[in-house]
C-alpha cells in the first residue's frame, strides 16, 4: 500500500496543479518544485539519517544499563611469599596463578556524559538533515532554467505562427497582383521561400521544446509531451530578506559546537559507579591458600578524571575556533548572496526598461507593417519591402517575448536566491 501511495504522489500533485484557483490551466512552477524534490533520489537519505540517528542514540542510552565484563588472567611470577617456618595447614604457594571473574558496573552518576552524547548525536543528525535540505533547495534553480525555457519556446512558437500568417497574407495579395499582371512571379517565390524558412524555425523550436520537456519530466517524474501546458507564473512579490536553508545549517553547526562544549564539562566531572565482581582464582582473597577458591567483592567506585584538565583549555579553544570558522563561512555566504541579489535587482530594472521600450517599438512596427500590407496590395511596394517590415515587427515581438520570460525568470531566480 505504501508503494502504491508513493506512485500516486506525482498524479496528486498534477491534479492539484490543474485544479488550483487563481492560476491559468496547466502545470505550475510550484508543483514542479514539489515534484522535483519528491522525485530526487537524494530525498531517500532523509529516512536513512533518521534511522541512523535513532540507532546511535539508542546505543548511547544503553550506557545507563549495567555493564558486564568477563575477564581471565593466568600469570607466572618470579617469586611468592616465603615463610621462615613451616606453618600448620599452609602449603608452599605456586608461582603460577590463575583468575577468572565477572564484573558488573552500574553508573550512578556519570557527570552527564551520556546525556551530552545523546545531545551531540541529535545535533549531528540535525546538521546532516539540513545539509540535505540545502542540496534539495538547489533543485529550484534547475527547475527555473527548464520551466522558463519551455515557456520561452512556447511564446516563440506562437509568434512564429503569427509570422507565418503574415507571410501567407502577403503571398495571397502578391499572387493576386501576379494574376493581374501587376507583379512578377518571383515576388511570390520570395515570400514562399521565407514562409518555408519560418517553417524550419518552427520545427527547430518544437524540437528544443521537446528536449526541455523531457528534462522537466526527468526532474519531476512526470510523463510530459508536446501537448503539456505550463502555467505562466504570476510575477512574485519581491523581497530581499534572505531565508535560505544555508543560514539554518550554520545555526545548527554552531549549536553542535555548544553541545560539544557541554560534553567537555561532563567528561571532567567526578563519576560514581556501583560495582560487583565475582569469580574463582588461585589464590583468591586468601592469599595463603594454594587452592582454587571462589570470591566476590562489591561496593562503590569513585573516580575524578583530573588528567582531563590537561587538555580542557585547548579543547575549548578549538571549539571556539570552529565556531569562528562557521561564522566566517556564514559571512562569506551572505556576502556572495547579497552580491548576487545586487546583480539580479539590476537585471530586473534593466528588463523593466526594455519592456517599456518593447511596447512602443511593437506599436510602431505594427503600424508600419499594416501600412506596408495595404501598399503591397496596391502595388506601391514590392514583396521584398513588405517582407522587411514583417520581419522587423516579428523581431520586435520576439524581443518582447524574450524580455517577458527573462523578467519572470529573473524574478524567480531572485526569489530562489533569497529563499522566499
Amino acid at each position: 500500500m505504501n508503494n502504491i501511495f508513493q506512485s500516486m504522489i506525482p498524479l496528486l500533485f498534477l491534479l492539484a496543479s490543474l485544479g488550483a484557483k487563481g492560476q491559468s490551466t496547466g502545470l505550475n512552477i510550484d508543483t514542479c518544485y514539489a515534484l522535483a524534490r519528491q522525485n530526487y533520489p537524494l530525498l531517500k537519505q532523509h529516512e536513512l539519517i533518521e534511522k541512523s540517528s535513532a540507532y546511535t542514540i539508542e546505543n548511547a542510552s544503553k550506557g545507563y544499563l549495567p555493564q558486564f565484563n568477563i575477564n581471565g588472567q593466568a600469570t607466572y611470577q618470579s617469586d611468592v611469599i616465603q615463610f621462615p617456618a613451616q606453618l600448620p595447614g599452609v602449603t608452599q604457594l605456586s608461582k603460577d596463578q590463575y583468575k577468572i571473574y565477572a564484573e558488573l558496573n552500574q553508573a550512578i552518576y556519570d557527570g552527564g556524559a551520556i546525556k551530552q552524547q545523546k545531545r551531540i548525536l541529535q545535533a549531528n543528525a540535525q546538521v546532516e538533515q539540513q545539509k540535505l535540505e540545502v542540496e534539495l533547495f538547489k533543485l529550484q534553480d534547475r527547475v527555473n532554467q527548464v520551466f522558463f525555457g519551455v515557456l520561452l519556446l512556447d511564446e516563440q512558437l506562437k509568434q512564429t505562427d503569427l509570422l507565418q500568417k503574415d507571410i501567407q497574407n502577403g503571398i495571397r495579395k502578391t499572387q493576386g497582383a501576379v494574376d493581374n499582371g501587376a507583379a512578377f512571379k518571383s515576388s511570390v517565390d520570395l515570400l514562399k521561400a521565407e514562409w518555408l524558412k519560418v517553417g524550419q524555425r518552427t520545427l527547430e523550436l518544437q524540437s528544443n521544446k521537446k528536449a526541455f520537456l523531457d528534462m522537466l519530466g526527468l526532474l519531476t517524474g512526470l510523463s510530459l509531451d508536446e501537448k503539456t501546458q505550463l502555467a505562466t507564473p504570476k510575477n512574485p512579490g519581491l523581497s530581499l530578506a534572505i531565508n535560505r536553508p544555508e543560514l539554518l545549517l550554520f545555526d545548527y553547526q554552531r549549536q553542535t559546537m555548544d553541545t560539544q562544549n557541554g560534553l567537555l564539562k561532563a567528561k571532567n566531572r567526578p563519576k560514581l559507579n556501583l560495582f560487583f565482581q565475582g569469580g574463582i582464582g588461585r589464590p583468591a582473597f586468601n592469599f595463603l591458600s594454594n587452592d582454587f577458591d571462589p570470591y566476590y567483592i562489591g561496593g562503590l567506585r569513585f573516580n575524578v578524571p583530573l588528567s582531563g584538565y590537561y587538555t580542557l583549555k585547548n579543547e575549548r579553544n578549538l571549539l571556539d575556533l570552529n565556531k569562528k570558522t562557521i561564522d566566517v563561512q556564514r559571512d562569506v555566504f551572505m556576502f556572495n548572496t547579497n552580491l548576487a541579489l545586487k546583480q539580479q535587482t539590476a537585471e530586473l530594472s534593466k528588463l523593466q526598461a526594455l519592456l517599456r521600450a518593447d511596447e512602443e517599438i511593437i506599436a510602431l512596427r505594427g503600424s508600419v507593417k499594416n501600412t506596408a500590407s495595404v501598399q503591397l496590395e496596391n502595388g506601391v511596394i514590392t514583396s521584398n519591402d513588405y517582407l522587411r517590415e514583417v520581419n522587423a515587427e516579428d523581431s520586435a515581438r520576439q524581443g518582447k517575448i524574450l524580455h517577458d520570460i527573462q523578467y519572470l525568470m529573473a524574478a524567480y531566480n531572485l526569489k530562489t536566491t533569497t529563499g522566499n
